[in-house]
């Protein structure tokens, strides 16, 4: 995996607005949560639409990946936006989906909330026509054309479970803090994370998995409950950029700081302040930027017809170089990357 060590410059102002923007679903969504939309517009010209479906919108990790989508449709000339909702519930991504497609985009780039619950509208996408790529977290195989996966769920897992072992002396209750209780990716993670337990660390004890719903505030509290409930707790493991960023907040003004580590998927920046206090020993994740990169080439090879997302296509990712495409049309980002006191300085995403 390739991480950029300089420092984004300023995005230019845009000239053109991507006249792909979901109006109206707000209303016509329903009970979906209050959904709203957003777009960011993106380089003009160009034959391939992409558009972005985040989890959520406002959400540190995505709005990383978007920015790395947006400069990788630029580089190869189509049109980008970004839509979404405001929380990430399990059908609240159907209308912008259904819209995207109604509205002829050839390409969408989702991360799951759920793996069922959006595979018909994403079905109905692209027999439209639109190339469906997730990323991140997953649907069903048989409702889209590319994954672009992070890194192996078995080396995320591991690499968690390697670092809470670390921090406490391999011995101890421990809690996960996640995202929604329906999220593809944090649950394979927690099953694996649960085995490599029993199977390696027989003096470390879940003792809880709660959910904060990728919300600061509800993660920020759930971090509290956990506290209280077990006062033995040794470390919590958050494998989600909120609930890690909130759990580590909470715990850096409080009496906990320094006897119940934090630990989990981050990103540099929002970590940065609670490893060079102590709060965090040390915590891990890919680029999101990168993935995001990877994800809009994908998708732009797979418009072209250079791809169709059988094992063994090959195509070509601009400055991410080479990728081919495994099992399940799932390409492979790379290994989970750990930041600490010692590296953290050289990262800016």
């Amino acid at each position: 995996m390739k991480f950029t060590n300089k420092r984004p410059a300023a995005l230019a102002a845009l000239a053109v607005t991507i006249a792909l923007t979901i109006a109206g679903c707000s209303g016509d969504s329903g009970g979906s949560g209050g959904s709203t939309d957003s777009s960011s517009g993106g380089g003009s010209g160009g034959d391939v639409s992409v558009v972005m479906l985040p989890k959520n919108l406002g959400n540190p990790y995505f709005d990383t990946s978007t920015k790395g989508a947006k400069a990788a449709t630029e580089e190869f000339g189509g049109t980008f936006s970004e839509v979404g909702p405001d929380a990430g519930s399990p059908d609240a991504q159907v209308p912008f989906i259904n819209t995207a497609a109604q509205q002829g985009t050839k390409a969408l780039i989702v991360s799951a909330n759920d793996p069922k619950a959006i595979c018909d509208a994403l079905n109905e996408a692209r027999q439209a026509g639109t190339k469906v790529v997730t990323f991140d977290s997953d649907t069903d195989p048989t409702c889209r054309d590319l994954f672009i996966n992070q890194a192996t769920a078995e080396g995320i897992a591991k690499v968690q479970i390697d670092m809470v072992a670390d921090q406490i002396g391999d011995a101890g209750e421990i809690a996960i803090l996640s995202a929604s209780a329906n999220a593809t990716n944090q649950n394979a993670w927690i099953e694996m994370m649960k085995k490599d337990l029993a199977d390696n660390h027989p003096n470390i004890t879940l003792v809880d998995t709660v959910y904060g719903d990728d919300n600061d505030q509800t993660s920020f509290d759930k971090t509290a409950a956990l506290l209280q409930s077990h006062p033995d707790l040794k470390a919590i493991i958050a494998p989600t950029t909120v609930g890690i960023a909130a759990a580590a907040r909470y715990i850096s003004t409080s009496d906990y700081k320094g006897k119940v580590a934090v630990t989990g998927l981050g990103t540099p920046n929002q970590m940065r302040e609670y490893v060079n206090d102590g709060t965090v020993t040390e915590f891990a994740l890919w680029n999101p930027e990168d993935l995001g990169f990877l994800a809009a080439y994908a998708a732009d090879a797979l418009v072209k017809g250079d791809i169709t997302g059988k094992e063994g296509d090959t195509f070509t990712a601009g400055k991410l170089g080479d990728f081919t495409v495994g099992a399940d049309a799932t390409v492979l980002l790379g290994e989970p990357y750990k930041f600490n006191k010692d590296n953290i300085g050289n990262f800016d995403f």
